[in-house]
């Protein structure tokens, strides 16, 4: 069992380095292609939007084939995208490379969520799912640093080193992955819509959307967050990307094990409360570098907890449709990664370099007001047929996984 989970953690974990490390190359993209800083960050944007909107698409495109070949084809896919991005020798090759890799990334992760969450009891689908993610929170705390560090010279190096990861997450999967859960039929595009209806759901994809809005919005310009304390010096902001990565570790590894203990309503309103308090103390712990490694320790923590209560509080709505809601959870998260870029932008362009942190502490506040309102426990008396499906009280079923 724990072998198939860091099995599958190992995709996410090149999907993450993938994924996180472009934030710190945009510079050398920037000079190497001849374009401005924001104009190299589409490619953050490109991959987010393309991923968000993929996701749901090609969940019910590949819905009946096998979950071992749809994770070795997503990997697949996602790996030729990075070889291609390494090779691209023009602004707008590269752009279009990216949706290449987004594809094989939307296609992975909320599988490899679904079979996690489908291969364990029901009381251990929060340490499940925190393993998967596990794996891009490692790749933020090695990863992320590593390509940084390797791509100072050339980015495309950086990129090389995404297409090893994902050759070497192939190759394990490959040869090791065995005995996944029989595939399940496969509903009909219009019970595949259904959950949509639940405002509960909807609910839930729009506080990830707004909470990874407010987080990305920070972590895509966090060199420009930072540079009082780095002064520009990489060996600085490597520091510093690395004590974020491990602290997602922790988040998650916290994360998981809170959500089963605690619930999904105080993982997400304590962690956005935390996060929004990091936000906003940025501008000032910023000044310094022990101020900034304490937000790099704080902040991830806080944001990763998050991370692992929204994914499972989509999938306790329906644990039937866990594939779909996973999906979803990915596309919202994608959408809020990518409206991230263009938040923190303009949030650069009103407030500037020190104080646009404070815009995304309101909207952590903003993520945290949605979770109170959809999360809210029900009246005595009238909750009982819904309290396990509401993911708020008790545990769920396991989901079933789709051909």
């Amino acid at each position: 069992m724990r072998l198939r989970l860091l099995l599958l953690a190992l995709g996410t974990f090149a999907v993450g380095t993938d994924t996180m490390v472009t934030a710190g190359i945009l510079g050398l993209v920037a000079r190497d292609l001849d374009v401005s800083v924001p104009a190299a960050g589409q490619m953050v944007t490109v991959f987010a939007l393309s991923y968000a909107l993929l996701a749901p698409v090609l969940a019910a495109l590949t819905s009946r084939w096998p979950r071992r070949r749809l994770l070795l084809t997503a990997l697949t896919v996602f790996t030729a995208g990075n070889a291609l991005s390494a090779l691209a020798p023009t602004y707008e090759l590269l752009l279009a490379t990216r949706v290449l890799a987004a594809a094989g990334a939307a296609l992975y992760t909320p599988t490899a969520s679904a079979v996690a969450t489908a291969i364990v009891p029901p009381e251990r689908r929060g340490r499940a799912l925190a393993t998967i993610l596990g794996g891009m929170t490692v790749a933020t705390a090695l990863g992320v640093p590593l390509g940084t560090w390797l791509g100072r010279g050339d980015w495309r190096l950086t990129m090389w080193l995404v297409v090893v990861l994902g050759a070497v997450a192939f190759a394990g999967l490959a040869l090791l992955l065995r005995e996944l859960p029989a595939p399940a039929a496969a509903p009909s595009l219009r019970e595949r819509l259904t959950p949509l209806r639940d405002r509960r759901v909807l609910g839930a994809a729009a506080t990830t959307f707004v909470y990874f809005l407010a987080f990305n919005s920070v972590y895509i310009y966090l060199a420009t967050a930072m540079r009082p304390a780095t002064g520009g010096d990489s060996g600085r902001l490597s520091l510093i990307l690395l004590a974020s990565g491990i602290a997602s570790v922790a988040g998650t590894w916290i994360g998981g094990r809170a959500v089963d203990r605690l619930g999904v309503r105080t993982v997400l309103l304590t962690g956005s409360a935390v996060a929004a308090a990091a936000f906003t103390s940025l501008p000032w712990a910023a000044q310094s570098m022990p101020g900034a490694l304490v937000y790099a320790v704080l902040a991830p923590i806080a944001g990763w907890s998050v991370s692992i209560a929204l994914p499972h509080r989509l999938a306790s709505l329906a644990p039937a449709n866990a594939p779909l809601l996973l999906s979803l959870n990915s596309s919202a998260l994608y959408l809020g990664m990518a409206a991230g870029g263009a938040a923190g932008s303009a949030s650069i362009a009103l407030l500037g370099d020190r104080w646009f942190p404070l815009a995304a502490g309101v909207l952590a506040l903003a993520a945290a007001g949605m979770a109170a309102v959809t999360t809210r426990t029900r009246r005595a008396g009238a909750s009982a047929p819904g309290a396990e499906a509401s993911g708020i009280h008790d545990r769920p079923q396991p989901p079933r996984v789709p051909a």
